[in-house]
C-alpha cells in the first residue's frame, strides 16, 4: 500500500519538466503546465463529480506536506465530506460569504426605498422563501450555480410560467447584487440570455402572453353610466381612472395636495417610469375630485379608511359583470379610442398614458407644448365616456 501512495521520489520531482499529471497515488498527482508551473493537485470521486483540488505551487509545497494535504482530503471523503467544498467553506467563513438567503435579504432591504409600490418587499420576500429558500437558502451565495436554478425553475417553469420568468429574475438580481459586492464570481448562473435560454424554452412558448383585457371602446358610454350608479369609493376611484387613462397605483395613492386647479401632478416616486407626470382633468375629472380635497387620500377605503387595495376596482367591474375585463385594459380602451375616432397626433396620446417617448427631440418638443393639446384631448375622451347623456350626472358619492 506505502508503494502505491508513494510512487513520486524527491528525485523524479525535481526533473519533472515535460507537461503533464505525474501520480503519487491516491489522487495526488504533480501537474506541470506548458509553461513550466508546477504545482499539487487532488483528484477524487464524490457525488458523482471529478473534482480537482489545487493544494499550491512546488516552491512552495513540498512533496510531504502536499501527501499530508493529500491524506487530510482521504479522511474528508471517508467520512462522507467534499474536501474542496469544505474549505471553499471554511474560507467564506472566514471572509464572512453569506448565504444566498442572508444576501437575499440583505438585497431587498437595500431596495425597499426605491421601489415604487410598498407591497414589493414582500413579494420578492414570499417569492424567494417559497421557490428558492428550499433549494439553496442555506447554500453560499458563491457557490450557487446553473445546476441550482435549474432545480428550482424547472418544477414550476411550465405550470407557474410567470412566477417561474419573477423568480429567475430575483435570483438574477441577488446574485448580481452579490458578485459588485465582490461576494461572488464568474457568470451569473440565473442569467437569461445565452444561458438559461439555451436550457429552457422560451416563457412565451409555454405560456403565451396575454394582455390585459380591455372593453371596447364603443360600450365605454354604457359602462360609464351604469359605473355612476354606484357607490363607494372604489367606484368612483374607477371612474376617475377612465377618465384620466391611469394606472391603478396612480389612483389609489393619490392624495389632495397633488391637485393644483385642473392639473394632477403625480410625484415620480409612484410613477412606473419614475417621471413626474402632469394629467390635465376634464369637468367630469374635477367634479370627482373637488369634494375629496378635504381628506388624506382621495379614494380611501370605506371601511378601513386606509389606501385602496389594487384589487378594489377589479372587485366593482366583477360586481357589475364586466369579470372578463381588467382596469388596467381600460388604457388600452383610452388609446384605440384616440386611434380611431380622433385626428390627434400618436405621441398625445402617448403621453397622457405616460409612455415614454423614445425619440429625445420630439419627447422633449412634446414636454413643452402638449398640456393644452393633451386638456384638449381628455375633454374630448371625457365627452365620449359620457356621450349618452347632455352632460355628466352626479355619481353617488
Amino acid at each position: 500500500m506505502a508503494r502505491e501512495l508513494f510512487k513520486l521520489s524527491a528525485r523524479k520531482v525535481a526533473s519533472a519538466t515535460t507537461p503533464g499529471y505525474y501520480a503519487d497515488g491516491g489522487g495526488l498527482y504533480l501537474q506541470v503546465t506548458k509553461t513550466g508551473a508546477r504545482t499539487w493537485v487532488f483528484r477524487y470521486r464524490h457525488a458523482g463529480r471529478r473534482p480537482e483540488m489545487g493544494l499550491g505551487p512546488l516552491h512552495t509545497v513540498s512533496l510531504a506536506e502536499a501527501r499530508e494535504a493529500a491524506q487530510a482530503a482521504r479522511r474528508s471523503l471517508r467520512e462522507g465530506i467534499d474536501p474542496l467544498s469544505a474549505r471553499r467553506a471554511a474560507t467564506a467563513r472566514a471572509a464572512g460569504v453569506p448565504t444566498f438567503w442572508e444576501a437575499a435579504q440583505a438585497f431587498i432591504e437595500e431596495q425597499r426605498s426605491g421601489w415604487r409600490n410598498a407591497k414589493h418587499a414582500d413579494q420578492w420576500t414570499s417569492t424567494l422563501e417559497t421557490y428558492a429558500v428550499p433549494a439553496i437558502g442555506r447554500k453560499r451565495v458563491d457557490l450557487v450555480d446553473t445546476d441550482d436554478v435549474l432545480a428550482i425553475l424547472r418544477p414550476i417553469w411550465t405550470s407557474k410560467t410567470e412566477t417561474a420568468t419573477r423568480v429567475r429574475q430575483r435570483v438574477e438580481a441577488v446574485l448580481d447584487a452579490a458578485a459588485a459586492k465582490r461576494l461572488r464570481s464568474g457568470e451569473n448562473p440565473a442569467r437569461w440570455k445565452g444561458h438559461l435560454a439555451l436550457l429552457l424554452p422560451k416563457p412565451t412558448s409555454v405560456a403565451p402572453v396575454t394582455h390585459f383585457s380591455a372593453l371596447p371602446f364603443a360600450a365605454v358610454p354604457e359602462f360609464m353610466l351604469a359605473l355612476s350608479a354606484r357607490r363607494g369609493a372604489a367606484a368612483r376611484a374607477l371612474e376617475f381612472t377612465i377618465l384620466t387613462a391611469a394606472r391603478t397605483s396612480m389612483v389609489t395613492g393619490a392624495v389632495p395636495g397633488e391637485f393644483a386647479g385642473d392639473l394632477w401632478t403625480v410625484p415620480r416616486e409612484r410613477m412606473k417610469a419614475k417621471r413626474e407626470h402632469v394629467v390635465p382633468l376634464s369637468a367630469p375629472a374635477l367634479a370627482i375630485v373637488q369634494p375629496r380635497l378635504g381628506r388624506e387620500l382621495l379614494f380611501p377605503n370605506d371601511a378601513t379608511g386606509e389606501q385602496l387595495s389594487e384589487n378594489a376596482m377589479l372587485a366593482v367591474l366583477k360586481r357589475m359583470g364586466y369579470g372578463s375585463i381588467t382596469v388596467h385594459g381600460f388604457r388600452s380602451t383610452f388609446k384605440d379610442w384616440s386611434r380611431e375616432t380622433t385626428s390627434y397626433p400618436d405621441d398625445l396620446s402617448e403621453m397622457a398614458l405616460a409612455h415614454i417617448i423614445s425619440d429625445k427631440t420630439r419627447a422633449a418638443y412634446a414636454r413643452g407644448t402638449m398640456i393644452e393639446k393633451r386638456r384638449e384631448l381628455m375633454a374630448a375622451w371625457a365627452a365620449w365616456c359620457w356621450s349618452l347623456t347632455p352632460e355628466r350626472r352626479g355619481s353617488a358619492a
